[in-house]
């Protein structure tokens, strides 16, 4: 991945990153494996689309997933989310479950969150591609350390800031930012929303919610959690 394909607000936190042998490492990697014949996803031209719909200076809210779905035609670039026309997932149904209960907002059709994304909820992988059928297939190839840089360029910045963190995979991503613990911003932790453990404390956690009082109360503006 170049330097010059990261979006003008995430490059100098990034551009140091895409620079090292290791980037240049997973570059190789996934070019040798789409030439092998093998499907990555999302495609080409999609793995950064977080970082597009959610400029550094715009983000109000983090959301971590782990990483993108490996069925064919559902991983867009944003974590949890899949394009519209594509059944909603399990783990999205039950945030969608949780925001109803939380909100009293209706279930969505659709799974596409790209209204959150939008609105400055950072919608972020820990690792940014998968092979097909394969799930966590690319996580230790060098995207951790990407990923990382993006979540301490936001827990530096001086805005208070939602980071929502479900599972010990997201809890063990945010440990690495020294800056979450500053107290300037709200971190709020819940099992995952998978049908494994989201009645463990992720249903009626209210983090919806908690997350708008804090972004209100620090002038900085409510999500509108529809999508």
């Amino acid at each position: 991945m170049a330097a010059d394909a990261v979006p003008d607000s995430w490059r100098d936190a990034l551009a140091p990153l895409l620079a090292t042998p290791q980037a240049r490492k997973l570059g190789g990697f996934l070019s040798a494996e789409e030439a092998a014949g093998k499907r990555i996803y999302p495609p080409r031209g999609s793995r950064l689309r977080a970082l597009e719909l959610t400029p550094l200076d715009r983000v109000k809210v983090v959301i971590l997933g782990q990483d993108p779905y490996h069925g064919a035609g559902q991983a867009h670039g944003l974590s949890f989310s899949v394009p519209e026309g594509v059944k909603v997932p399990p783990s999205l149904l039950n945030i969608y479950k949780e925001i109803e209960s939380d909100l009293g907002i209706p279930r969505a059709a659709h799974g596409n969150l790209e209204n959150w994304a939008r609105q400055g909820v950072l919608l972020l992988n820990n690792a940014l591609t998968v092979e097909e059928g394969r799930a966590g297939s690319h996580q230790n190839l060098g995207w951790e350390a990407i990923t990382d840089a993006a979540v301490a360029a936001v827990a530096a910045r001086a805005e208070p800031t939602v980071f929502l963190l479900w599972g010990s995979h997201a809890r063990n991503k945010a440990a690495r930012v020294p800056d979450l613990r500053n107290g300037r911003h709200l971190v709020l932790t819940a099992p995952h929303p998978s049908p494994l453990s989201a009645h463990s404390g992720f249903l009626g956690c209210r983090h919806f919610s908690k997350a708008n009082a804090f972004l209100d109360a620090n002038g900085r503006g409510a999500i509108d959690w529809r999508v």
